[in-house]
C-alpha cells in the first residue's frame, strides 16, 4: 500500500486540519508544497486531482479526495479505534456541528480581518471590512466560549475531529493582532488541545 498524499501548505486552515487529523491518527503520510506562493494548484496535473485548483487534496491508496473536512470525515471514520468519529450518532452529530460551524460561519467571518491584518500591507488595508470581521469574530468567539462552559471538547468529554476544525479556527483567532473578548472556556479548551502530541505541529504553527 502507498503512503497517502497530502498537497497543500501548512499556513493554510483547510491543509492543518489534515495534517492534525493524520498527525493525531499516527499515519505516515507524504505533504506536498502546494497553493499559495507554492503554486502547483493550477498545473494540469493538480487540476486533474481538484478541479477547484484549491488545497487541500489527498490521494489515499488511488483514492483522490478533496474539501477538508470531507477528509477529515473520511480519515476518522477509516481508523474508528481513534475515536475521532464517534459510533454514537449523537456525540458524532456534536463533533460534525461544530466542523460546520468553523467552515460555514466562523472562518468566513474572519476571513477579512485575517487577510487584512496578516496578509495585507497597513497601507492597503480595508479597515472598515477589518472592524466589522472583528466585530463577527468576536460574536463567534462568544458561541464558541458558551458552548464550552462545562465540557472538555465540543462534542463533551472526548476529542473528535470536531476539536480538529474548531481547533484550527481559535488557533489562528487567538493568536492574531486583534481584540477579541475574554473567553476563558475557549483558552482552556485550546491549552488542552496544545497538549496533544497529534496536536504538536499544527499547533505550535505561527499565523501567517
Amino acid at each position: 500500500m502507498s503512503v497517502l498524499k497530502l498537497w497543500g501548505r501548512l499556513s493554510s486552515i483547510n491543509v492543518q486540519k489534515v495534517a492534525w487529523c493524520l498527525d493525531e491518527l499516527g499515519l505516515p503520510y507524504e505533504r506536498v508544497e502546494a497553493g499559495g506562493q507554492h503554486g502547483i494548484v493550477n498545473m494540469p496535473e493538480y487540476r486533474a486531482l481538484n478541479p477547484n485548483g484549491l488545497v487541500p487534496t489527498i490521494e489515499d491508496d488511488g483514492f483522490v479526495l478533496w474539501e477538508s473536512n470531507a477528509i477529515v470525515r473520511y480519515l476518522a471514520a477509516k481508523h474508528p479505534g481513534a475515536g475521532l468519529w464517534p459510533e454514537d450518532l449523537r456525540v458524532r452529530a456534536d463533533a460534525d456541528r461544530w466542523m460546520e460551524w468553523q467552515s460555514a460561519t466562523a472562518t468566513p467571518s474572519l476571513r477579512d480581518a485575517f487577510w487584512g491584518l496578516i496578509r495585507t500591507p497597513p497601507e492597503k488595508r480595508d479597515e472598515a471590512a477589518i472592524r466589522t470581521s472583528v466585530r463577527k469574530t468576536d460574536e463567534n468567539m462568544g458561541v464558541l466560549d458558551s458552548w464550552l462552559a462545562g465540557r472538555t471538547y465540543v462534542a463533551g468529554d472526548t476529542f473528535t475531529a470536531g476539536d480538529i476544525s474548531a481547533g484550527c479556527y481559535a488557533h489562528r483567532v487567538l493568536n492574531m493582532p486583534m481584540q477579541v473578548r475574554k473567553c476563558p472556556n475557549v483558552e482552556a479548551w485550546y491549552e488542552r488541545l496544545k497538549q496533544r502530541p497529534g496536536a504538536q505541529q499544527v499547533l505550535s504553527l505561527p499565523v501567517t
